[in-house]
């Protein structure tokens, strides 16, 4: 079993949405999740599974960054049998016209990891990409809530503080924003054959410097979280 997550078998619902904060993970579980239970705290990586509108989900805490997230993706997938993965987290806006509290849906994931090259060799780029299905039910449940929405490709940065990664270039080919874990969740979904996808609540800008206060994040959150249940349980 897995070495991470303490769920026995059937405890862990095929959908899963995942954020790098496990105490992200039990706000939503204790405020979208009906009857939620606590199936992991090994690491204090938080782990619930409850129902949305009588559909079992599951939330997860991941950690940060594309090794973390790695691990919890490829734990859930290969030991519990989940099938659709939402990363939920915040990320830095590349462009212009992407405003604080945006949400962002990394449609690609470009990056500076090592991690494809490793998989594939260094003679194969591979793109990691999310799942159409998943997507398309996402922006339509952004849209139906009237959300500032933005679908493209994203930066997966291996490192936070990277004073030489050339952000403006990067932007200059439509990056949309910066964060730390898409690559990692796609690569993961494109192996074991199952759907994922990345989205993003824009909590700076950098770019311009500006930022979100904690009570925005919170508020913005909430809304990312509820885009990606309401994908979730989509037919």
């Amino acid at each position: 079993m897995s070495m991470h997550i303490a769920a026995q078998p059937g405890e862990i619902a095929e959908r899963v949405l995942i954020p790098g904060d496990p105490l992200r993970a039990r706000h939503i579980a204790e405020h979208f999740l009906d009857g939620a239970k606590e199936y992991n705290h090994i690491r204090n990586m938080l782990g619930y599974t409850g129902t949305y509108k009588g559909v079992p989900v599951s939330v997860q805490g991941s950690g940060m960054g594309m090794p973390s997230m790695a691990i919890y993706a490829t734990e859930l997938i290969a030991e519990y049998g989940v099938k659709q993965l939402f990363r939920i987290g915040t990320c830095g806006a590349l462009q212009e016209d992407i405003r604080i509290r945006d949400l962002v849906v990394a449609q690609a994931s470009t990056t500076d990891s090592n991690m494809p090259h490793n998989t594939f060799g260094h003679g194969i780029n591979f793109a990691p990409t999310a799942d159409f299905s998943l997507l398309e039910k996402a922006v339509a449940a952004a849209r139906a809530m009237n959300l500032r929405c933005h679908v493209g490709n994203v930066l997966s940065q291996d490192r936070l503080y990277d004073d030489e990664i050339d952000l403006h270039k990067l932007a200059a080919y439509g990056i949309l924003a910066a964060e730390m874990e898409a690559t990692a969740l796609y690569l993961a979904a494109a192996k074991h054959h199952v759907r994922a996808l990345a989205l993003f609540t824009v909590s700076n800008h950098l770019l311009t410097g500006a930022s979100t206060s904690p009570d925005e994040r919170e508020t913005s959150f909430d809304d990312m979280a509820r885009v990606a249940l309401e994908a979730a349980i989509r037919e």
